[in-house]
Order: structure tokens, then C-alpha cells, then sequence
């Protein structure tokens, strides 16, 4: 087996930057259901808006860590939180189930940029070989 060069370029610097923009615009989404949640909701009780609010600040906050190791399950565990938002209003866990699918295609993406990486197919590994 030839030895797989390793890229010349950080692959999932642009990835990062994708599931940090990702948690930025989920945050977005959820405070911009905090109308929807009063008007039609019954009302924001304390409860319901601090959990929404405190969910979309550790988004907004984790969408600065994504360089750390923990950042994928960190990102897993807000939809896990928003999918839990259900009880306080079914467009919260509409909200969850779409941003879910969104998180699921960033994992196949992360899967298939590794499985390039592996076998020496990102552009950058195809240029050093040349060379």
C-alpha cells in the first residue's frame, strides 16, 4: 500500500466554518420563534424563554468552539436540546427535526471528507503526489 500524503491544506477549516454558521442561523431561527411561541404558544412563561434564550446563546457560544474535539458531539447534543424544546411548542420541534436533517448531511459531508483524506483524493494530496 503507497503511503497517502497528508494535506497541504487544513481539510476541515471550511467544515468548521460550515457547523459554526450552522449553530449561528439555528440560533437565529430559535429566537425568531419566540413570537411564534407567544402569540400562538399560549404565551412565553419563564421557563419556556429561557430555555429558548439560553438554548440559542450556548449555540451562538459553541459556534466559537469548533476547533475543540468535543465540537460534533457538543453540536449533536443542541439538537438534542431543540428536539426536547417540543413540549414547549410543536414549531420548536419542527424547528429540531429540519435543523436535524441539516446536521445529518454535515455528517455525510464529514464522512466523505475523510474517506477522501484516507485514500489520498483531496486535491491538495493530488498536487503533492504530482510534484
Amino acid at each position: 500500500m503507497t503511503d497517502v500524503p497528508p494535506p497541504a491544506t487544513d481539510p476541515w477549516k471550511g467544515l468548521r466554518g460550515v457547523m459554526a454558521g450552522t449553530l449561528v442561523l439555528e440560533a437565529i431561527v430559535v429566537l425568531l420563534a419566540l413570537p411564534v411561541v407567544a402569540d400562538v404558544g399560549g404565551g412565553i412563561t419563564w421557563f419556556s424563554g429561557t430555555y429558548l434564550v439560553a438554548l440559542s446563546i450556548l449555540m451562538i457560544l459553541g459556534a466559537g468552539l469548533q476547533r475543540k474535539p468535543w465540537a460534533i458531539p457538543f453540536n449533536l447534543g443542541m439538537q438534542l436540546l431543540l428536539l426536547a424544546g417540543t413540549f414547549i411548542h410543536l414549531s420548536i420541534g419542527v424547528i429540531g427535526l429540519v435543523f436535524a436533517a441539516v446536521w445529518a448531511f454535515i455528517l455525510m459531508l464529514r464522512a466523505d471528507v475523510q474517506r477522501r483524506m484516507d485514500a489520498g483524493l483531496l486535491p491538495s494530496q493530488r498536487m503533492r503526489r504530482e510534484n
